[in-house]
């Protein structure tokens, strides 16, 4: 994913690509943890899919770790644990999980594609694809424009996801 070398002058604020790039990094971040903690209730081809996505995720956050640092930043790191949206104790909930992860780097994705141009945004298209395509395997159905939640007029991205809006908190 990365991109670009040109660092923005000291004392400014940073762009809203580098902006929307730290929070789909935190994002990968989070995805990580949460593949880390399921893989270990899902066996045959849905431990498959969960280790498949669990490296395409690392991928992308050591892509974005570049890309953000190409940008003039410092990546955020990430936390040394995170609270899961709800308890995960059987395959069901672990695959629960999964559409969930997926919905909320969607949302960070389809922000990183709003904020860049150029070959940074092909490459935010693509995670935001991926994601999607994802999220519907692991829901066993799709939603309309993932990643895409109503966003209250200047609500920042990275506290607001898709996921109540796309239906993975479980309600419909």
């Amino acid at each position: 994913m990365s991109t670009r070398t040109a660092r923005p002058p000291k004392g400014d604020s940073p762009s809203p690509e580098l902006t929307a790039a730290q929070a789909a990094l935190a994002a990968e971040h989070a995805s990580v943890y949460g593949y880390s903690t399921l893989g270990g209730l899902l066996d045959g081809k849905r431990r498959s899919e969960a280790d498949a996505a669990y490296d395409g995720h690392r991928a992308r956050r050591d892509a974005l770790s570049r890309t953000v640092r190409d940008l003039g930043g410092t990546p955020v790191a990430a936390e040394a644990a995170y609270a899961l949206p709800f308890a995960v104790s059987d395959a069901p909930a672990a695959e629960r999980l999964a559409a969930v992860l997926e919905d909320r780097v969607a949302g960070v994705y389809a922000d990183l594609v709003r904020a860049c141009e150029g070959p940074l945004r092909k490459e935010a298209a693509g995670a935001l694809r991926e994601a999607a395509v994802r999220s519907a395997r692991w829901r066993g159905g799709n939603v309309a424009f993932p990643g895409l939640a109503e966003r209250a007029a200047g609500a920042d991205p990275a506290a607001t996801g898709p996921v109540e809006a796309a239906g993975a908190d479980g309600t419909r």
